[in-house]
């Protein structure tokens, strides 16, 4: 499965968006910039998109209304270690309330992965965060087991959010 990733402004990523009715795309924004999501077997619709392979997939993408995306940055040589952590998690987050999808997204064109998890509203991301099941998940984070206390990331990780845009009648 292939995974696309185009920013804009709402206006313009709305256009491509109702050009392509046929094709499962995401719009969401946040205050600086809004973000469109293609899934899909074959080529992305967008000009100039980001592109990633899709590792691990669950969930329906289109069920989502508020995106977190953990953006993690690995080296060439780090890539089979990390990917192994993920295809080992846990998969609690599925059953977590709320929960729609998540994607863990190989890039094709970079050394920055994507973890994006999809909710029905930020309310629920929160309480997954607050919640036994992420503290089982990450249980490993910062100790000697940890991935991240592996030398495989260049530089730090950082996180982007988006919300569904609303429509006005």
């Amino acid at each position: 499965m292939n995974f696309f990733i185009t920013y804009g402004t709402t206006d313009y990523l709305e256009k491509i968006v109702n050009q392509h009715t046929d094709q499962k795309l995401l719009l969401l924004e946040n205050p600086d910039t809004a973000t469109l999501f293609h899934e899909t077997e074959g080529s992305s619709v967008f000009n100039e998109p980001k592109k990633y392979e899709v590792l691990d997939s669950t969930g329906e993408m289109m069920n989502g209304t508020f995106a977190v995306l953990n953006n993690i940055p690995v080296t060439q040589e780090g890539r089979p270690l990390f990917e192994k952590r993920f295809s080992e998690r846990a998969r609690l987050i599925e059953k977590e309330p709320g929960f729609s999808a998540i994607r863990v997204l190989r890039p094709l064109a970079s050394d920055t992965y994507i973890i994006l998890t999809l909710w029905e509203s930020e309310k629920h991301f929160k309480a997954w965060q607050d919640s036994k099941a992420y503290e089982h998940a990450h249980k490993k984070r910062g100790t000697d087991q940890g991935v991240d206390q592996q030398s495989i990331f260049p530089r730090p990780s950082y996180v982007t959010t988006y919300y569904s845009v609303d429509k006005e009648d």
